[in-house]
């Protein structure tokens, strides 16, 4: 069952609450230590999770206009993708290392807070028929992504990334 945009919008923002809970109780002994399972750093760890809605604020566009080419021409886009996941995931693990030097602790909570602003901006211009337009995916790219994808799906999936990778951080959860 797809997420309501409502869902979606509450989720951005438990992620912001989240994100700053944790950036605020952890030391720098603590996001400078090795998160659990990944190769990195719990902050570089955090600025992925960040990532993952960055990337959908820069993947709406091409959805919309995926998702109006002919299924063929999207299925061949999403093989070609999938065809580059081993390039992808070097690109994805020293992109966040590196960015997470900039956008790091004092930086990184801003950078979510505008961008879910403006995801949100967008997700509420959207109607019923445009959530619904689908396009193939690289779904060998993530494991949260599906070999076709609604626009909802898109606007659900960087929460869905966030609370995966965040089982993952090693520091106490803002919650508890």
């Amino acid at each position: 069952m797809e997420a309501s945009c409502e869902e979606i919008i509450a989720g951005y923002r438990r992620v912001r609450t989240d994100l700053d809970a944790w950036l605020a109780g952890a030391t720098m002994a603590d996001l400078r230590r090795k998160s659990n399972g990944t190769k990195w750093t719990n902050e570089e760890l955090l600025f992925h999770m960040v990532f993952g809605y960055m990337v959908v604020r820069a993947l709406l566009p091409l959805v919309h206009l995926v998702s109006r080419l002919p299924t063929p021409a999207g299925k061949r886009f999403a093989a070609l993708l999938n065809a580059g996941t081993r390039p992808f995931d070097v690109i994805n693990y020293w992109g966040s290392r590196s960015a997470a030097l900039y956008f790091n602790r004092l930086r990184m909570a801003r950078k979510l807070e505008t961008t879910i602003n403006a995801i949100t901006r967008r997700l509420e211009r959207e109607n019923g028929r445009s959530l619904g337009r689908s396009m193939p995916f690289p779904d060998r790219w993530d494991p949260f992504f599906a070999p076709i994808m609604t626009i909802n799906d898109v606007y659900a999936y960087p929460t869905k990334h966030f609370d995966f990778h965040a089982r993952q951080l090693s520091l106490t959860h803002p919650s508890h």
